[in-house]
This record gives structure tokens, C-alpha cells and sequence, in this order.
């Protein structure tokens, strides 16, 4: 609370602070009754609140009344030297909360007792939510400042724009830096992962400028490696930048960095490529406004020898030496670091800087590639698969934010699939769509070709970059390889072509939710049980689920298992597939075992978060934001918002649900199957074995040609179900994907299947 509990916002230049770099300190951490929102035309439940806390600091206090508000903003941060009786302090990430009730908005401090309700994305941004139990905390580091604590909280449904309207108009946000409520961290984190960019600390708006050269020395990296170790002052560099890594947050509770950050740009003159290392404040200040491409000047600058096991990517030009035995160190300091960004048209060619040299490959040259190497590729967004997140290791809180991609390019029938984690590039990975451009560098071919189907896909490595939009004046384009390259304006044309004649203007769009997290679990027992379920597109009736813990696996169909698409079904559908397949097998032993459980779990339920949808130019933002995880901030959408249902599915395949039974026959637990349908794999002609189809996640119909293809589900359909057949009574061990959507709903997804005597 700026000023006093239960006031407006006084002038915020007059506000005191102690935060370690005061110039960006300016106003006082929001919070409080600080916005006084419009004409007082009825008072302020935030208010009479407060009024009732203002002198029990540390209390519980039970509102005398609850009425609901609206959440408009969920933030985190890293607080550091709580809590004091634990050791080793493990990470402590708290949250703000931003509340308002139409008079007022409020940010508000999370209980660390309800961050779990976070996590598992029921309390988000847009819901409704009654506070029932709310506490003082005064920040004794800041004079008269307190912050309201919710204690208790009972979060509802999911406002429709209409009824967020006021509260979010009305409740405007100041120009103000935004702070953490607690401790002194200068800045907030992304809601879902450490390392992309968020908050207004990151600036963008660094220019080039032009620069007078005539008193400044130059010296040159094949120089400075040669004498750098017995200077005390060293020449100003002028170098290109050639790679660009991902951002590294190294925060823990126990460290005072008010920005801890660090990235390294790899960059170059005519005699070498060496790495500049750029740590904690000049991360917000310079990182976004920094880009592959741009020339620098860098003064005052340090070195110091290289970490001897850190992999430099490969050099863009093999010719120019690589030099590894130091590294160029950027930080705040007295002086300070001097980067200045020289405009290309000052750049000279007797200062013979590196060009960019892509290494383009073709969807078609993909498969003579080695794993592990690198390539760039560039073409259309095909596919876009919903954000997933893996958790890092030996780690509580931390987490790599990830998508699958398909990129066609025209060179071959099939795409690139590319495992695309964002690369401190959130307003891209946010953002991307089916039927745009899309380029990616540094990318790693990741390949397995005993499996079958043989395992080929991309995925990004520190280096990585990408770009959606504005391609004019990239410095790719000017790639002699890349210049005259019809592929990608040919995949274009093809999928415009093919949409037209499906009545659509775009292609697919990614299945997905707002929120999904990974763990595998293991289950031992016979399968009793098999239906396929054919669903047709068009509504879904969502059924409710117990929560459990979290995984999925993204695809498409007709591609490596690897990018997994999920198929959504409902009772309601049941009795109109079964009208023309032959959907159903049960067991002996299932007829006589499943009135004598003493559980039955089930998880086979599909949610339509989870399935790929047809794209939408028209609705590409609020498709984008469906398969996008939970933003920290409300964002008001623009007109009507339509219904994720309306949307047909891009998948012709519905899902089979299995049920298995327990070694004891006491439990049984439901899960769906979704085997991929390839008719490019000749190798298979037909289901051989549930067992084969489930090890590989794939079926491989006969080929079929005219009306044959109309009935090629039905014929696979029912060798799946012929197959399954054969496990009756069998003892199998079944590898379970589990999918957390968030706000309780769960789905689980059999991964594989094996018999105790098989070893693969």
C-alpha cells in the first residue's frame, strides 16, 4: 500500500525507497488502495477491507462481508531470505495479485499457502474470485507502506468479456514501474518459466547512431587474444554480432543480485569470433535491443579466460579463427560499459566484418543430414502445437516453456517438425500461427532411424533465433543459397490450393491448453477392455475429472510421435459411432470383475483443449491464446469472443479409451489411445499386434485409393480391435502419459505397452 492503507495514490515523486538503484525506483511498488479509479458511485469493497486490517498487522481478518472480484493480473518473483529457519533455503517464488471490484484495483500479496492454486491454473487471470480471509503485512524497509495479504480465497469461473468490461477499464493502470510488493527484486518473472523477458525493464528501444571514429582505437580480437593477459586498459572492439543465446537467470533467495541474468553474443571482426559474456543489469537494458546482424562498438569492456566447458556453437564462417581461450566481459560498473550500435550505412568494407552465412537446408536435403548437426530452415507455418512445459532438473519451480512446429517448405510432402522451446523470444513463440512465414537458425537434427517409424525432427539450441515477421532487410535474404529459392512461396501457394478446396482459408492449428506439465507413471495388468470412439466435429460435452499430475506429448496425424495431437470425444457421441463401427470388445474377465472393484479411475476422457482445431485467419489471436499458456496480465479481447468448440477438428480420427485392470482385480483405470494413422510407411501394411501398434504409437493401414479411402478408419478400427483381442487375459505393463489442463481437469494417454518377458 503507497502512502497510507485505504488511500488514493499520493504524488509518487514524493515516494520514498531504498532500493539498490534508485533510478529506476522512480514511484513507490503499487499497491494499496493506490488508483482511484473513477467517481466514487459506490464505495469500495477493497476499501472497507482495508479499513478492517489497517491496524492488526500479521492478523487474520474475516471480511464482514464477501463479495466477488475480478482477477486482472497474476504475478511472480523470486523472494530472497525467506523463509530464515530453513536450510539450504530452497527458492521461494511468490505472487502478486491484482483485484479489482469496479471502484478500485488492488494488488495484493499470495499467502505462499495458495500458491498451488497457481500452479495448477485455477486461480488465473479472468476468473472471478471471494476473498474470504485477508491479513496486513507491513515492509518495514519502506516506511508507512503496507500490502494486503489474501489468506483465504475461493476462485470461480471464468468471467465473459462483457463482466471483466468495467472492472478492467475502470481499473486502468498508472505509469508506473512495476515492482514486487515483497523483498528487493526490481522486476517480476514470467509467469511460467524463468528466462523470456517480462516486465518494463526490458528495454527496447536502443538506436543505432552514427559515430566519430577519428579518436578512437580500434584493436583487433586475433590482437587482443595475443595481449590481453598483460594489459590493464584495452582498445575499443569492433565486431558483428553472429549468434545471440537464450537468457540464463541464475536468481536464488540466498543472492542479492537485484537482476541476475547473463547471455552471451557470439561476434566477430576479419581476424576471429570470440564470446562477450553480458551480466545482470545490462541483460534488461540492452538485451531485446541487440540482434544477430548489428555492429557494435564495445568500450570498457574486461577480459578474462574462457569457462573451459562451455560449447560455442558452430562458427558461421569456418574460415575466420574461433577464438576460445577468452572471453569479452560486459557489466555495470564505474565507469560503465560503453556499447554503442553502429548504423549500417557507416559500416566500411575495409573493415572487412563477417557476412551471415545461414546454412538453409530443404526439407528434402533433411534426410541425408547426421544428428547433431546444425542447420537453418525457412518456410510455412503449417502446424502449431499448444505450449508444454518440461521441468528442469534439480529444480522445484523452474521450467522449459516448449511447442511442437511443422514447417513446409515445398520440397518434400513432408514438413519439418521442429521442437520449438521460445529462446527469450516470447513475443514470437506467443504468437506464431498456421499459413505465415517462419524462419529458424541453429537448429539440431535430432534423428533415430532404428525406430520405426524412423524418428527425424529439429530442435532449437541456445543459439537459436527466430523470426515471424518483417523479413525484408534480413540479413538472410540477401543468402545466395536462400535468393532465388521458390520452396516456400511454392508451399504457400500448395496450402492456400488446399484450403480453398476444404472450404477454408488456413490450414491446422495446434491442439492445445493453457497449461500443460509432464510426469509418466507405469501400470501392471491385463487390458479388459477397448472401444473406439468416433467423434464428429462440432460440439463437445466436457465431463469433469479428478486431478492428478501432469503430461502430454504433442502430434499430428500421418507424423513421428513426437508432435502428438489428441481427438476429443462424450458419451453423447458413443451410440452414434457405434452405428457403423464395430467399436466395442470386452473381456470375459472384465464381465466379471467390474462390479467387484474397489476403485475405477477414470481418465479417458479428451478435453477440447486438447485437440488440433482448423485454422482461422479471422481468429488466429484468440486461437493463439487458447494454445498459448495462462498470461500473467487480462488482456481485454477485441469483439465477440467465440467458443473453442465451434472450431472444427483437423484430426479424421477419433481415440480409443482402454481400460486396465490391476494384478489384484481390485482397481481398473480408464485411459485414452491415440495411435497416429501413416500411409507413408510402407514397411507395415497392417496391424499386426496391439502390441506393435502401441510400441510405436502408429498404424499403418493398407494403401487405398477413390472410395476405399471413406472406409479406411472403419478397416483400422477394426484391426485395432482384432489386435486387442489377442492380450485377453494377457499381463502387460502400460507406460502412462498424464496431461494436467489445469483447473482440476486431467487426462491420461496410454504411451506404450509392453509384455513383462520383452526387454524393448
Amino acid at each position: 500500500i503507497s502512502g497510507e492503507l485505504g488511500q488514493p495514490q499520493s504524488d509518487p515523486s514524493q515516494a520514498g525507497g531504498d532500493m539498490p538503484h534508485p533510478e529506476k525506483n522512480q514511484a513507490v511498488v503499487p499497491g494499496g488502495v493506490n488508483q482511484r479509479i473513477c467517481a466514487l458511485r459506490r464505495q469500495s469493497w477493497i476499501q472497507k477491507v482495508l479499513e478492517q486490517v489497517i491496524d492488526l498487522p500479521r492478523q487474520w481478518v474475516t471480511p464482514s462481508e464477501v463479495v466477488p472480484v475480478a482477477v486482472l493480473a497474476v504475478q511472480r518473483y523470486l523472494l530472497e531470505d525467506e523463509p530464515h529457519d530453513m536450510d539450504p533455503k530452497p527458492p521461494l517464488y511468490c505472487f502478486d495479485v491484482t483485484i479489482s471490484d469496479g471502484v478500485y484495483q488492488e494488488k495484493c500479496y499470495l499467502d505462499p499457502s495458495l500458491n498451488s492454486l497457481v500452479y495448477k491454473n485455477i486461480l488465473r487471470v479472468g476468473i472471478e474470485v471471494r476473498i474470504s480471509r485477508v491479513s496486513c503485512i507491513y515492509n518495514e524497509k519502506r516506511v508507512g507502506q503496507g500490502i494486503l495479504c489474501i489468506v483465504n480465497v475461493l476462485c470461480g469461473e471464468m468471467l465473459d468479456s462483457v463482466s471483466l468490461d468495467t472492472p478492467f477499464r475502470n481499473s486502468a493502470h498508472r505509469e508506473v514501474p512495476e515492482r514486487p510488493l515483497r523483498g528487493g527484486k526490481s522486476h517480476y518473472l514470467p509467469l511460467w518459466n524463468n528466462e523470456d523477458p517480462y516486465g518494463d525493464i526490458w528495454l527496447n528501444n536502443k538506436q543505432p547512431e552514427e559515430y566519430d571514429f577519428n579518436n578512437t582505437k580500434i584493436i583487433s580480437l586475433s590482437q587482443l587474444e595475443m595481449t590481453w593477459a598483460n594489459r590493464k586498459s584495452f582498445p575499443a572492439l569492433l565486431v558483428r554480432i553472429l549468434h545471440k543465446s537464450k537468457l540464463r537467470y541464475y536468481g536464488k533467495p540466498d543472492k542479492k543480485m537485484i537482476e541476475p541474468y547473463q547471455t552471451f553474443l557470439e561476434v566477430a571482426d576479419s581476424s576471429g569470433t570470440v564470446s562477450v559474456i553480458m551480466w545482470n543489469t545490462l541483460c534488461p537494458e540492452w538485451y531485446k535491443s541487440l540482434h544477430v546482424g548489428l555492429v557494435l562498438l564495445l568500450q570498457d569492456y574486461s577480459v578474462k579466460k574462457s569457462y573451459p566447458f562451455r560449447m560455442q556453437p558452430v562458427p558461421v564462417d569456418p574460415q575466420i579463427k574461433l577464438i576460445s581461450s577468452m572471453e569479452i566481459c560486459l557489466n555495470i560498473r564505474d565507469p560503465p560499459n560503453n556499447i554503442t550500435i553502429i548504423p549500417e550505412n557507416q559500416v566500411k568494407p575495409e573493415w572487412r566484418l563477417p557476412k551471415l552465412n545461414h546454412r538453409f537446408v530443404t526439407r528434402s536435403e533433411l534426410d541425408k543430414l547426421p544428428n547433431n548437426s546444425i542447420c537453418d530452415v525457412i518456410g510455412v507455418l503449417v502446424f502449431v502445437g499448444r505450449v508444454q512445459r518440461s521441468k528442469k532438473k534439480d529444480s522445484r519451480e523452474d521450467f522449459w516453456s516448449y511447442r511442437w512446429i511443422h514447417i513446409a517448405d515445398g520440397t518434400s510432402e513432408q514438413p519439418f517438425i521442429v521442437e520449438l522451446f521460445s529462446t527469450s523470444q516470447p513475443e514470437i513463440f506467443e504468437h506464431i500461427y498456421p499459413m505465415t512465414y517462419f524462419m529458424c537458425t541453429q537448429l539440431k537434427v535430432t534423428r533415430n532411424d532404428a525406430q520405426v517409424p524412423k524418428l527425424l525432427y529439429l530442435t532449437t539450441t541456445n543459439e537459436s533465433h527466430m523470426v515471424i515477421t518483417g523479413h525484408k532487410g534480413q540479413p538472410y535474404t540477401d543468402d545466395a543459397k536462400n535468393a532465388n529459392r521458390p520452396s516456400t512461396s511454392e508451399a504457400a501457394r500448395k496450402e492456400s490450393q488446399s484450403q480453398e478446396k476444404d472450404g477454408k482459408r488456413h490450414h491446422d492449428d495446434g491442439s492445445g491448453s493453457s497449461q500443460c506439465c509432464h510426469s509418466a507413471e507405469a501400470s501392471s495388468g491385463p487390458v479388459t477392455k477397448k472401444t473406439i470412439m468416433q467423434t464428429p466435429s462440432g460440439k463437445q460435452i466436457p465431463v469433469p475429472q479428478p486431478e492428478t499430475s501432469s503430461q502430454t506429448k504433442g502430434s499430428k496425424p500421418s507424423m513421428p510421435s513426437s508432435s502428438n495431437g489428441r481427438e476429443n470425444s462424450s458419451g453423447a457421441f458413443i451410440a452414434r459411432a457405434r452405428k457403423t463401427i464395430s467399436d466395442k470388445w470386452e473381456s470375459q474377465l472384465w464381465r466379471e470383475k467390474k462390479f467387484c472393484l474397489t476403485d475405477h479411475l477414470h481418465y479417458s476422457q479428451v478435453y477440447p483443449e486438447s485437440i488440433p482445431r482448423k485454422f482461422s485467419f479471422e481468429h488466429r489471436h484468440f486461437l493463439s491464446r487458447q494454445f498459448n499458456s495462462q498470461p500473467a496480465k487480462y488482456i481485454l479481447p477485441e469483439g465477440r469472443v467465440p467458443k473453442l468448440e465451434n472450431f472444427k477438428s483437423a484430426r479424421s480420427l477419433g481415440h480409443f479409451e482402454l481400460t486396465i485392470l490391476g494384478l489384484n482385480h481390485e482397481i481398473a483405470i480408464d485411459v485414452a489411445f491415440l495411435p497416429m494413422y501413416s500411409l507413408q510407411d510402407s514397411r507395415t501394411s497392417q496391424v499386426d499386434t496391439l502390441l506393435t501398434c502401441m510400441n510405436y504409437s502408429c498404424v499403418y493401414p493398407k494403401p487405398s485409393t477413390g472410395s476405399e479411402k471413406l472406409t479406411g478408419s472403419r478397416v483400422f478400427a477394426g484391426d485395432i480391435i482384432k489386435a486387442v483381442s489377442k492380450l485377453d487375459r494377457a499381463r502387460v505393463i502400460c507406460i502412462l502419459d498424464i496431461c494436467s489442463l489445469g483447473n482440476n481437469k486431467a487426462e491420461v494417454y496410454l504411451h506404450k505397452i509392453y509384455k513383462p518377458n520383452k526387454t524393448s
